[in-house]
C-alpha cells in the first residue's frame, strides 16, 4: 500500500513539473525570451497542426517565419491540465474568433512534441483494458478483453468563439509499469468526434 502511495506522489510531482515546463514556454513566448524557448523545447521538436493554415501562429513564431499576424497573436493560457507526460493547454482570442488547444509531451523536463489544434473541440480519452473478463480462459479459446475509453478532459473554450467547430478525440493509452502504475504512453489515435 505504501508503494502505491509513493508512486501516486511521484506521478503528482511529475505532473506538476511538466505543467511548470509548459507554462515556462508560454511565459518565454510572451516575453520574447528566445533563450528560455530553446531551453524548454527539444531541438528536434515534433509538431502536429490541425486547423486553418493561416492559424499556424506557433510554428511561425518558433521558426522565425512570422508574418505580422503571427507576431501579433498572443498565446494566453486559460486552463492547463496534465495526464502523465501529456500537458493540455487551451486559450481563446475572442477578437479573432479563434480557440486553440496545445497537447504537449514533456520528456525529462523538455517539451518533445506539440500537437496544436485551432478552432477544434478536443476530447481526451484514456484507452485501458476492461476489468471484466467476457469469457473463461481455456486452451482451445482465445480470450478477447474489451477496451474502455473513459473521457478524461474536454476543451471548453472552443464554444466561446461563436461558431461551429470540428471535434477530434485524442486517446492516451495507459500501460501499467511497476514504477508508474498509470504512465501515459505516446500512442495517439485521432478520429472524428
Amino acid at each position: 500500500m505504501l508503494e502505491l502511495a509513493n508512486s501516486q506522489e511521484i506521478m503528482e510531482e511529475t505532473d506538476s513539473n511538466n505543467r511548470r515546463v509548459v507554462l515556462a514556454l508560454y511565459e518565454a513566448l510572451s516575453s520574447h525570451d528566445v533563450a528560455m524557448v530553446h531551453q524548454v523545447l527539444a531541438p528536434n521538436l515534433e509538431w502536429w497542426f490541425h486547423g486553418p493554415p493561416s492559424h499556424q501562429f506557433l510554428m511561425h513564431l518558433l521558426t522565425g517565419i512570422a508574418p505580422a499576424s503571427a507576431t501579433s497573436f498572443r498565446f494566453v493560457p486559460q486552463s492547463i491540465t496534465s495526464f502523465g507526460p501529456t500537458v493540455l493547454v487551451e486559450g481563446c482570442d475572442h477578437d479573432r474568433s479563434i480557440s486553440w488547444v496545445h497537447a504537449c509531451t514533456v520528456t525529462d523536463g523538455i517539451i518533445t512534441q506539440v500537437r496544436e489544434y485551432f478552432n477544434t473541440s478536443l476530447t481526451v480519452m484514456r484507452l485501458s483494458n476492461s476489468n471484466s473478463s467476457s469469457m473463461p480462459s481455456s486452451s482451445s479459446r482465445v480470450e478477447i478483453n474489451p477496451l474502455r475509453c473513459p473521457s478524461l478532459w474536454e476543451s471548453s473554450v472552443s464554444s466561446q468563439v461563436g461558431k461551429s467547430v470540428p471535434g477530434l478525440v485524442l486517446v492516451i493509452w495507459y500501460c501499467f509499469l511497476p514504477i508508474f502504475p498509470q504512465s501515459a504512453v505516446a500512442v495517439t489515435i485521432i478520429k472524428s468526434k
